[in-house]
């Protein structure tokens, strides 16, 4: 028999999840997850792992309590871990207690996984410390759903005051906090979507907050904090400080390569999208590499115009005969990022462009002799042939030579889709290459990107987009993902 774990899923940004969350996840057979675990944390699970939607969302349940339980029982007796997904804290308000009760009913081995609870999220992303020696040594968390179950004479004072689940009846509770002698002026806030960057936060006071609410059209869900403490927000509210807060950026970057971009937009307050229009695949024939890397003593230069050029280099070595002691001649790199996945490999970078493009490497070589020198280029099947072209005319034997090829995700145009047609369209799209904009157009045509800012992480892509006739509104000065960032971040200041 297997075993359940009941996981906080955390207060919705998916980078908020316990380590230990995070790693029965990724051996988990099973996942049973509610509306309110953020989705992307579906993605830390393997392939195969079934994955099952609970809800629940207020009047909108897509099981009950007890067919939840059914199932946690049923999938653990199949075999294989089970993992209870759920927002904020399992213990806390989340309905955890019952389902644990029921494991050990059933006789199910099971474990409790604790989460960052919403009201501790909403602290941190809004500036507003639940407690503070100067205003507050008290916390009260209750819940709002049920306003005739609950004694305000007892609660309604409290020095700070969570209303879970309140938001649909907060004038009501407020009217019964206030009939029971609390000031219409202690301030309040409602917060939606706490800790990811479509947090919306209503600042007002007892009295006032319920009127926000409704001109708002604020909807679930939503907590609510009452109590002199929210007046420090002012002071201490840094995450909707970001320069990208609010902003949705869509990725376009390849599948496991889009992790770097999106992070750091996430740090600066963004909300990415990943939608990949490109996929690195390995090359349809590997011979002329394989011949080339049994003579890879004989070459003078071996140029690499990508990571990925790396990469499978690399991994046809391996297979080979030889190892990197066969590596004779020096090495070149476009770009910061192509050194670093060299150096990696503990070998050092003889040559890089002050331009991270194929015109900045023909310039790097202008002082070296070239002529009779062997060049090795392993790289894209299908790229520009301005490197070779030069090298060639400055008297150079260049083997260019296919290490992998591009192509488009089957499911690029369902991505496109979803992030395009949904309620809230991107503010951005980041291009970090000339196939991900031809593919992009391929799959849903530039007119679908009215209303939406362009940014190319360099003059080659600019120049693609400008082809099918999109306008860019940030280029990077400097040609990394770095720098197609920091012209995002000039754009909007």
């Amino acid at each position: 028999m297997s075993k359940v774990y009941l996981v906080g899923a955390g207060p919705g940004d998916a980078r908020l999840i316990t380590c230990r969350g995070r790693e029965l996840l990724e051996s988990a057979a099973c996942v049973l997850y509610d509306h309110l675990a953020n989705p992307s944390l579906l993605d830390l699970a393997p392939r195969d792992a079934e994955r099952i939607y609970v809800g629940k969302k207020r009047a909108l349940h897509a099981h009950t309590q007890e067919e939840i339980c059914a199932m946690l029982i049923d999938r653990a007796r199949r075999g294989g871990n089970v993992v209870r997904l759920k927002g904020g804290d399992p213990f806390i308000f989340g309905r955890g207690g019952e389902e644990a009760e029921a494991l050990f009913d059933a006789g199910i081995p099971f474990e409790v996984v604790p989460g960052v609870t919403t009201p501790l999220g909403i602290a941190a992303y809004t500036g507003v410390p639940l407690t503070h020696r100067d205003h507050t040594s008290v916390v009260t968390f209750v819940t709002g759903h049920d306003v005739a179950q609950i004694d305000w004479e007892r609660v309604g004072g409290a020095e700070t005051l969570v209303l879970f689940m309140g938001l649909t009846n907060f004038s009501e509770i407020a009217a019964e906090i206030m009939r029971r002698g609390r000031s219409p002026e202690t301030p309040a806030m409602a917060v939606r979507w706490a800790t990811l960057p479509s947090q919306q936060t209503l600042t007002g006071t007892l009295g006032t907050l319920g009127d926000l609410i409704r001109a708002a059209n604020l909807k679930p869900p939503a907590t609510i904090v009452i109590g002199d403490v929210v007046r420090l927000r002012e002071k201490l509210n840094w995450f909707e400080r970001l320069p990208l807060f609010g902003k949705r950026v869509a990725v376009t970057r390849a599948r496991g390569q889009a992790d770097a971009l999106s992070s750091r937009l996430s740090e600066l307050g963004a909300e990415t999208v990943g939608i990949p229009t490109i996929e690195i695949l390995p090359a349809e024939d590997y011979a002329p590499l394989d011949r080339a890397i049994e003579s890879l003593p004989e070459y003078d230069w071996l140029v690499f115009t990508s990571a990925n050029g790396v990469r499978f280099f690399l991994d046809r070595l391996e297979k080979s005969r030889f190892d990197l002691r066969a590596i004779r001649g020096r090495i070149c790199a476009i770009g910061p990022a192509t050194g670093a996945a060299i150096e990696e490999l503990h070998l050092k970078v003889d040559l890089t462009g002050k331009e991270f493009v194929a015109e900045g490497l023909v310039e790097a070589f202008a002082s070296h002799d070239l002529a009779g020198k062997r060049v090795l280029l392993p790289r894209a099947a299908i790229a520009r042939d301005v490197l070779p072209i030069a090298l060639r005319d400055r008297g150079a034997l260049v083997d260019v030579v296919p290490a992998y090829r591009t192509g488009a995700p089957e499911d690029a145009a369902e991505r496109i889709r979803a992030a395009f047609e949904g309620p809230r369209k991107p503010n951005w799209i980041t291009f970090t290459s000339s196939s991900t904009v031809e593919n992009f157009v391929r799959a849903a045509g530039a007119d679908s990107l009215a209303g939406v800012k362009v940014a190319a992480i360099g003059p080659v892509t600019a120049a693609t987009a400008r082809k099918h006739g999109i306008a860019i509104d940030a280029a990077a000065d400097v040609f990394t993902t770095g720098g197609l960032i920091d012209a995002i971040l000039q754009s909007e200041a």
